[in-house]
């Protein structure tokens, strides 16, 4: 499969060359010793575990705690790649924005009949405890990560929508890091869009959404579920770039109707939660009664219109796969244009002729469950063994609606650093999107992961993936000084220093 797929720098298989636009990162590695490779990636792994730059494995009793594996090599977007995928990622955020707008207030997609009703109001992830609120400035999809694949040169499809607490974006600001530090040379060779003013865009789009009478500076704050969480460092980490406070649910209070931090110097209003703990769990009144990881009456502030909440909860049922199934109509519906980014072509179980269909083809599709994240519940049919098949086959029997089923793609590879020397491996790509009171901003960027096992197509960290920095190249000469500058794109700004 890998040598069939089509290679972001060498281009496709039958090709003399690299592509010409690509041609000086494929000199740099074909000129780089691959101790010297070697070396650099360590001394950012190092650097990564010193830092805490790590993800938990829950159910292991063992190395529970991990770093996501760096690879030295980038993965490079041309300008007029990015400058598509772009319009169509704002295209498709503003589509989800809609659609949740939409079904937890009028309802029309449903009843015009684009969607079915029973898709929508009997998803577990449709919480109709929260139809009627109005978030403040009608922003439900503050922050999205929209998974990508590519197939060709220009060949994207979106994978999935992740509208409820994406995560990843540390390990893209601190990748870029570790990539200034230790391959400036890359950095004089290529005109590089940043990232790093990621946490100023982020926290500007927060103070953008608070509610209205917060004033000039809306007080922001951070919820995590605490330490024990999987992502954790990234909770820290943002809330100290950002400069406001990370918070649990016991340093915050409901008093009629209004968020207040418990601080030692009194109680302190809040204006705007960045949450990072699932619906479930944020408000025991409302949802689970046995949460502590949640506020009591944070959902009465929210329906009160006194508190921001990023992303608003409810948002779960845009990340339904077989939500997904529907967004080229979805995007038509609210849109008016067809969706720039296509889909990958999925079949839902729950109709009789989808089902039957997969049934009879289970060796040859990728399986995954509606709700499904991190890789889990997921069956590859090409690679799967015969008892995994009739497994799914049981499951997909019993609970059909549970699931959908796509083909098997060749995804893109990059050259990747791997035990052998330099080989390629499968690749998909999370660019992450914000959407504020002033609009839809797509960060220069994103999380490129990367499946670091010959052949495998599961990218997931919790299933041995690793990750690589992601350029987007800026228009203009492909060429700047070799002394340490900066570059700037869509407002952000990255001042590129020597080796360290």
């Amino acid at each position: 499969m890998g040598t069939a797929a089509f290679d972001e720098i060498m281009g496709a298989a039958d090709r003399d060359g690299a592509r010409p636009e690509l041609a000086d990162l494929c000199r740099w590695l074909d000129e780089t010793p691959s101790d010297e490779l070697r070396r650099r990636q360590r001394s950012a792994e190092v650097t990564f575990r010193q830092l805490g730059i790590t993800f938990a494995v829950y159910g292991e009793s063992e190395a529970s705690e991990r770093i996501i594996p760096f690879d030295i090599v980038p993965r490079v977007f041309l300008a007029d790649e990015w400058a598509r995928l772009s319009e169509g990622l704002v295209q498709r955020v503003e589509a989800i924005n809609a659609f949740l707008v939409d079904i937890y207030g009028e309802r029309r997609i449903l009843k015009e009949g684009v969607l079915p009703a029973d898709l929508i109001l009997g998803n577990p992830q449709f919480r109709p405890e929260i139809a009627g609120i109005r978030p403040p400035h009608d922003v439900w999809a503050h922050i999205c990560g929209i998974d990508l694949v590519r197939t060709g040169p220009d060949q994207f499809y979106v994978l999935e929508d992740n509208a409820r607490t994406p995560s990843g974006v540390s390990y893209m600001l601190e990748n870029r890091e570790a990539m200034v530090r230790l391959c400036p040379e890359l950095f004089a060779k290529f005109r590089v869009a940043a990232v790093d003013s990621y946490p100023d865009m982020l926290l500007e789009t927060m103070k953008s959404v608070a509610p209205r009478g917060s004033g000039q500076h809306p007080n922001c704050v951070l919820l995590t579920p605490g330490h024990y969480n999987s992502a954790y460092y990234e909770h820290s980490f943002l809330a100290d770039s950002m400069g406001i406070e990370l918070v649990e649910a016991a340093d915050l209070v409901v008093d009629d109707d209004l968020v207040y931090m418990r601080t030692i110097a009194g109680r302190v209003k809040v204006d705007v939660i960045y949450r990072r703990v699932d619906d479930d769990f944020l408000d025991p009144l409302v949802f689970r009664p046995e949460s502590l990881l949640g506020v009591p009456g944070l959902i009465a502030a929210y329906a009160a219109g006194n508190v921001a909440i990023i992303n608003a909860p409810g948002n779960g049922i845009a990340d339904d796969k077989a939500i997904y199934s529907y967004m080229p109509e979805i995007v038509r519906f609210y849109s008016g244009g067809e969706a720039k980014l296509p889909i990958v072509e999925t079949w839902r179980c729950r109709e009789p002729e989808a089902l039957r269909y997969v049934l009879d083809h289970l060796d040859e599709l990728v399986v995954k469950l509606v709700d499904g994240s991190g890789g889990y519940g997921m069956l590859v049919g090409p690679t799967a063994s015969k008892s995994e098949i009739e497994r799914f086959r049981a499951a997909l029997m019993a609970e059909p609606h549970r699931y959908i089923a796509q083909p098997t793609l060749a995804l893109s590879t990059v050259p990747t650093l791997v035990e052998q020397g330099v080989a390629p491996r499968h690749v998909d790509f999370r660019p992450f999107v914000l959407s504020g009171a002033r609009g839809v901003q797509v960060v220069p960027g994103g999380l490129t992961r990367v499946a670091l096992r010959e052949g495998s197509l599961v990218v997931n960290s919790s299933q041995g993936g690793g990750t690589k920095d992601s350029f987007v190249l800026m228009p203009g000469a492909p060429t700047m000084s070799q002394s340490p500058g900066t570059q700037t794109m869509g407002g952000m700004t990255q001042t590129l220093g020597g080796q360290g």
